[in-house]
């Protein structure tokens, strides 16, 4: 190897594992390995006892739905719980819920007082937690370290994920035929007890807001038209949710392949999952040469040829070698795409709303896994376990077609923080309730500047609507056809101040781009409002009027 090439390869390392050297960050992410194990322990006795205690293949695939189906419900509530409280006190209860769990199932199974139905009641009160553990987890992410250190902390975070899914499957496996599923569930216990430890030594922070929290259901709007506007994000979830609804076949198939086609057990069913990681494994780690040399794009494509071909593999073969490689293929393709996909929303979210965005792509993409569990499994005991395998490869092979109308875009490491505002001095005392406010801005635009100018309206719109414009329009004045004014709406003073302290530096290129098409040089005059009805009389604080010029 050349010294350049000896010199990039070490630097593409360096990369990867940078995160490490934040003491925060390395504490959690080792402890996360050890609760990661405990949850793949789990995970293996739990299919397995499904799979000798039931006889319905729709059950046995029902296990990867039960801890998907509480992430699709409740992810949405976690991340606008996130974005408004304390991401490591949501992680902290989120794995208490994890582990209470786990200690009465290790505690049914010991008493001998389990049956198919408790065994997937508590598995959902386990994906309770881990609906609000994953959320808080990957937000803090970009709390504990620089922008430009999160897309490889996102592939650490996979990377250390799978080397666990490389071993612990087959140490699960060998536990489960050695010990039985009760000591794999105590194991599990101990690693979430762990984890908590972990939480309560280490202490990370936020970036604090000025502005008082908001309500719950303010929050979860917010998120969700920030992102119904964001094309990345769109794109990202779209993707996520198809990937997930028809790639999951091989992981919620796998006990039915292990059992019946290979006819082996619960080792058997650990080596295949062992394959599976160690494709995880080794597609993590060159995660950054693979970004190197290709597109994101072109990298989610690859991944889901991957999986369609690992699914036909398991479809045909009944050696458990060549299994055990084909899983190799699907878990490097898993890895890739979902850590693609999880750092797109990432870096295309501001800090302040980044716990929803990822909650909503969380929600979105577990949707598809539970239903994609539930389908393949239907499907399996329906017709055949060879036939559910065909038709999801022939699946994925259409979602890496879908590329050409929902694109991943590069990753931008742009700066997401939001700025500080300053609140404009007013006339009259609002209270934060009054409203609604109406934003007036003129734009003084020669005839020369007006399609430029227009272009970066279409912009401005989009970037204040996510921030919480509402009824966003613009108009031209028909006496001074160079006199332009933008308006909008809030709904109250606070969601206005809320509207101004969203704003990142990103943003804020759009306005230093608007002042380079105005005439003269003095910056567009902003003129504020307050509605006042002429109706049923209203509170006075509610019902003044003031204006504020800048």
């Amino acid at each position: 190897m050349s010294r350049a090439a000896r010199a990039d390869a070490a630097s593409v390392s360096s990369a990867t594992f940078a995160p490490l050297e934040n003491p925060t960050f390395r504490a959690i992410w080792l402890v996360a390995q050890l609760s990661g194990l405990g949850w793949l322990f789990q995970t293996v006795a739990v299919s397995w006892l499904m799979a000798t205690i039931s006889t319905s293949d729709v059950m046995v695939a029902l296990v990867q739905t039960s801890t998907t189906l509480p992430v699709f419900i409740l992810s949405i509530f976690a991340g606008a719980i996130a974005d408004n409280f304390s991401r490591r006190t949501v992680m902290a209860l989120g794995w208490c819920v994890i582990a209470v769990s786990s200690i009465m199932l290790t505690a049914l199974v010991g008493l001998g007082f389990y049956n198919p139905w408790l065994i997937l009641a508590f598995s959902c009160l386990a994906g309770c937690g881990a609906a609000f553990t994953d959320p808080a987890w990957h937000a803090s992410v970009g709390d504990i370290l620089r922008k430009r250190e999160v897309p490889a902390a996102v592939t650490l975070i996979s990377v250390g994920y799978n080397a666990m899914r490389s071993i612990g499957p087959a140490l699960g496996g060998v536990v489960v035929a050695s010990f039985g599923p009760l000591t794999a569930f105590a194991l599990a216990t101990l690693t979430y007890v762990a984890m908590l430890w972990a939480i309560g030594l280490n202490k990370w922070n936020g970036r604090s807001s000025p502005l008082p929290r908001e309500p719950l259901t303010t929050a979860i709007h917010d998120g969700a038209r920030f992102t119904a506007l964001s094309g990345e994000i769109k794109a990202a979830i779209a993707r996520g949710t198809l990937f997930g609804l028809t790639s999951i076949s091989i992981l919620a198939l796998l006990p039915l392949v292990a059992r019946d086609q290979l006819e082996g057990g619960p080792i058997a069913y650990g080596v295949l999952m062992a394959g599976f990681g160690m494709g995880a494994l080794c597609a993590g780690i060159s995660n950054n040469a693979l970004r190197r040399a290709l597109s994101q794009e072109r990298l989610t494509t690859l991944a889901c040829v991957a999986c369609a071909a690992c699914c036909l593999a398991l479809a045909f073969t009944p050696s458990l070698v060549v299994a055990a490689i084909a899983l190799t293929l699907g878990g490097a393709g898993w890895v890739v795409t979902w850590t693609g996909l999880d750092v797109s929303v990432q870096l295309s979210s501001p800090r302040w709303v980044v716990g929803r965005t990822l909650s909503i792509y969380s929600a979105l993409s577990s949707g598809g896994v539970a239903a994609g569990s539930w389908l393949w499994g239907v499907v399996a005991e329906d017709y055949s376990l060879a036939l559910a395998l065909e038709i999801s490869a022939g699946a994925l092979l259409l979602v890496a077609a879908t590329g050409l109308l929902l694109p991943i875009r590069q990753w931008k490491e742009a700066d997401q923080d939001s700025l500080g505002f300053e609140t404009p001095a007013l006339a009259l005392d609002l209270k934060s309730r009054s409203g609604p406010i109406v934003v007036k801005i003129e734009y003084p635009i020669p005839e020369a500047n007006v399609e430029a100018f227009l272009d970066l309206m279409r912009e401005r719109r989009r970037v204040q609507s996510r921030a919480g414009a509402r009824h966003w329009n613009l108009q031209r004045d028909l006496q001074e056809p160079s006199h332009w004014t933008e308006t909008f709406r809030t709904p109250t003073w606070m969601d206005y101040l809320r509207l101004n302290h969203r704003l990142t530096a990103e943003d804020k290129e759009v306005d230093q781009r608007l002042l380079e098409l105005q005439a003269g040089d003095l910056p567009p005059r902003t003129r504020l409002a307050i509605e006042r009805p002429t109706g049923a009389p209203r509170r006075r604080e509610q019902s003044g009027s003031f204006f504020f010029r800048r």
